[in-house]
């Protein structure tokens, strides 16, 4: 239980990739706080932890808004105490070729992706480099790394984000606080699934030939779980990870070497 005396906020928590990590985390003896837009999924995982013998709760709140966030940063301080690790899950993704990327689609994507975790780092950072200890691990894409046709917007909001982590990761080195950033390839996810419905619209494809193109980026030619995405969560929250900072750790089968 390397986590025990910690508290942690994981953003997008209701399910998938941040439902995953909320387990993880509970499982090494932190408190969780579950935040999402959507409150039915996170008193659902919330409870689930609760039953399991974990303290936890959930916070209804969307990253986009400062205030909501500085009401959800108090509601956990005031439940569980402060938050010494942060996860910004929270992420929102479209495909549209260039010339019919809207601007109020950019927009929306960059308000989750890079603003959400722009200000929830902003709102929990302060108080991990007083108390000298803190953990933020920011969950990018391989969409961070490189380039491919039809997602520009979610690419470059993700790219956005590992560079933010590289910056607030060399701010917070030397007070005990490690930034990084996880880039998993595709994840057996909703997010995942509405990429193949999206797939099999534009292509005719039916969904196993649609999963299929997903997994050949993998050279493991298969999806990931969520569960794989929050161990390397995890190991990156743990004490033992002090040394590791400013790093995007990839997830993809060895797609990317780089």
């Amino acid at each position: 239980m390397r986590l025990s005396d910690r508290v942690a906020l994981v953003t997008g928590g209701g399910r998938g990739i941040g439902a995953a990590v909320a387990r993880s985390l509970a499982s090494e003896g932190a408190r969780v706080a579950v935040a999402s837009r959507t409150l039915t999924e996170i008193d659902e995982v919330a409870s689930e932890l609760t039953r399991t013998g974990s303290q936890a709760v959930a916070v209804q709140c969307d990253v986009g808004r400062p205030e909501e966030i500085a009401s959800a940063v108090a509601h956990v301080s005031e439940e569980l105490g402060r938050v010494d690790i942060l996860i910004n899950n929270a992420g929102i993704a479209s495909s549209a070729s260039l010339s019919s990327q809207s601007l109020q689609e950019w927009e929306r994507i960059f308000r989750v992706n890079v603003t959400g975790t722009f200000l929830c780092t902003q709102a929990c950072l302060p108080g991990m480099l007083e108390r000298g200890w803190g953990r933020v691990v920011n969950v990018a894409s391989v969409a961070a790394l490189g380039g491919a046709k039809y997602i520009s917007a979610y690419s470059a909001s993700k790219h956005a984000v590992l560079g933010f982590t590289r910056c607030v990761a060399l701010e917070a080195a030397s007070r005990g606080v490690t930034v990084n950033s996880v880039c998993p390839g595709y994840v057996d996810t909703d997010l995942t699934r509405a990429s193949v419905a999206r797939i099999m619209e534009k292509t005719g494809m039916n969904e196993g030939q649609a999963v299929q193109v997903l997994c050949k980026t993998n050279p493991q030619n298969r999806l990931l779980t969520s569960e794989e995405v929050a161990h390397a969560v995890l190991v990156l929250c743990l004490p033992e990870s002090a040394g590791i900072n400013g790093q995007a750790l990839v997830l993809d089968g060895g797609g990317f070497v780089g």
